[in-house]
C-alpha cells in the first residue's frame, strides 16, 4: 500500500515520489480498473441466452401439464418424442428391421419376378392366367413345307362367341387373307418375273374369293373367284355356272367354294383362320405351274335357336393352276387355268348336295337329315395327310372340330 501525504513536496521530514514512479503507478492502476470492469454481452450472446431461457420455461410448463394429467384419474399419458422409448433403443430396433428386410428382400424380389413372368408356377392358377396366356400365344410362323404330324390339341376348352377358336389349333393360325402368303416371284421359262408375280397374285385372289369373301360365305355367287378364271378354258366356266345354278352330287359347288346356308348357319365374328402354302415351278405349254394347299376354319352358330352355341367347320383345299404365256398359248392374258382341285371337309352333313356346308349343332343335330358316317375317323387339322391321292371311302368322322 502506498500512502500519499497532503503536504507539499519538499517539505522537511516527508519523502518525495519521483515522477516516473508516479506515472507508472497511474498507468497500472488504469489497466487494472479496465480489466476488472464488467463487460457488456454481445447481441448474439444475448439472443442465445434468451432462447435457452425460453426453452427451459417451455419444458417446465410441459412438465407441469404432464404432472397435472397424471394426477387426474383415468387419464393415460401418451408417450411423446421426448418421453417415450430412448432414441438409441428405437434406432437399434429399426436398424435390425432394415437388416432383416435386406436379407429377405432379395429372394422375395426374385420370387415375385419369376411368378410375374410365369404365373402358372403358382398352384391352382389364382390369377386365372391359363386361358389368357393361351389366347395371347404368339401366332405360328408361316408354313414353308408340309408338316410331318398333326398339331397337338392345345386344350379342351369349348368355343364361345367371344372366343370362337378356343380349344382349336387354329387359334394360333393367321387371320383370313393374311395367312395366304405369296412367295417371291422369279422368272419361269419364257415368263418374266412380273408375269409370275401376276400369276401368284391371281392365285391368292382365287383362294380369297372362293373361301374368304363374305358374299361367298353367305351363299351368294362367288364373283371375285370366277373373275380370275380364264373364260377360254374349255367347259370350266360353264361347269361352274352349272354347279351354282343346280347343285347335285355330280355338280357340287363345294368342290370349289365354301358356302353356308344363311337360314341355317352364320359366321361368328369376321375372322376365318387360315393356314397353308403356295409353291410354283415350270409348267407345260409355256406356263408357270402353281400349287396351293390351304385349310380354312369357319366358326359358326345356328341362324335360329341357340345363338350362343358355337362350332367349327374345317375345309382343306388343294388346287393346281397354270398361268401361260399369251404370246405362245391361246389364253386370256392375266387369267388362270385350273388343272386339278380336291377338298376335304370336316363337320358337315354327309350326302347332302345342295351347294351348302351343313355344320352339326348340338341344339339341332338332325338338321338337315343326312346319312350316317361310313368312312374312317380323321383329324381335320392334320395337314400332314395327303388328300390328293387318297381313295374315296365315303363320309367319315372327324376326331375334333
Amino acid at each position: 500500500m502506498v500512502f500519499v501525504s497532503d503536504k507539499q513536496p519538499g517539505e522537511a521530514g516527508e519523502p518525495t515520489v519521483p515522477d516516473d514512479v508516479w506515472e507508472r503507478f497511474a498507468r497500472d492502476s488504469e489497466r487494472d480498473i479496465r480489466d476488472s470492469a464488467p463487460k457488456e454481452p454481445s447481441a448474439r450472446a444475448r439472443m442465445v441466452t434468451e432462447r435457452l431461457r425460453l426453452q427451459d420455461a417451455r419444458e417446465a410448463e410441459r412438465a407441469g401439464r404432464r404432472a397435472a394429467r397424471k394426477d387426474q384419474p383415468g387419464t393415460v399419458q401418451p408417450e411423446g418424442w421426448r418421453t417415450g422409448t430412448a432414441w438409441r433403443e428405437m434406432d437399434g430396433r429399426a436398424s435390425r428391421r432394415r437388416r432383416l428386410w435386406a436379407v429377405l428382400g432379395v429372394p422375395l424380389a426374385v420370387a415375385v419376378a419369376v411368378v410375374a413372368m410365369k404365373p402358372s408356377l403358382l398352384p391352382g392358377d389364382p390369377f386365372g392366367t391359363s386361358a389368357k396366356s393361351s389366347a395371347t400365344k404368339a401366332p405360328l410362323p408361316p408354313e414353308t413345307a408340309a408338316p410331318t404330324a398333326a398339331p397337338s390339341a392345345p386344350d379342351s376348352r369349348t368355343p364361345t362367341r367371344e372366343r370362337p377358336f378356343a380349344g382349336s389349333p387354329a387359334e394360333r393360325w393367321a387371320d383370313g387373307a393374311a395367312g395366304i402368303i405369296v412367295p417371291k416371284a422369279t422368272p419361269v421359262g419364257s415368263l418374266t418375273k412380273e408375269q409370275v408375280a401376276t400369276a401368284l397374285r391371281q392365285t391368292k385372289n382365287l383362294l380369297v374369293g372362293a373361301n374368304l369373301a363374305p358374299a361367298t360365305l353367305r351363299g351368294e355367287r362367288p364373283e371375285a373367284a370366277i373373275a380370275v378364271l380364264d373364260p377360254k378354258q374349255p367347259r370350266m366356266i360353264d361347269d361352274v355356272e352349272r354347279r351354282l345354278r343346280a347343285p347335285d352330287k355330280k355338280h357340287d359347288p363345294l368342290t370349289l367354294f365354301s358356302r353356308f346356308d344363311p337360314h341355317e348357319a352364320r359366321l361368328v365374328g369376321h375372322v376365318v383362320k387360315t393356314r397353308g402354302r403356295i409353291t410354283f415351278t415350270t409348267g407345260k405349254d409355256a406356263s408357270v405351274a402353281i400349287h396351293a394347299d390351304y385349310t380354312f376354319v369357319y366358326p359358326v352358330s345356328p341362324a335360329d335357336g341357340n345363338a350362343d352355341e358355337v362350332t367349327r367347320t374345317i375345309v382343306r383345299r388343294v388346287i393346281d393352276v397354270a398361268f401361260s404365256d399369251p404370246r405362245k398359248v391361246r389364253v386370256t392374258p392375266g387369267r388362270l387355268t385350273v388343272r386339278r382341285y380336291t377338298e376335304d371337309i370336316g363337320n358337315s352333313a354327309c350326302d347332302v348336295h345342295d351347294g351348302f356346308l351343313h355344320p352339326r349343332f348340338e341344339s339341332a343335330p338332325g338338321t338337315p337329315t343326312s346319312a350316317a358316317p361310313t368312312g374312317p375317323t380323321s383329324d381335320p387339322y392334320d395337314r400332314s395327310r395327303d388328300i390328293e391321292n387318297s381313295p374315296t371311302t365315303g363320309c367319315g368322322t372327324v376326331s375334333r372340330v
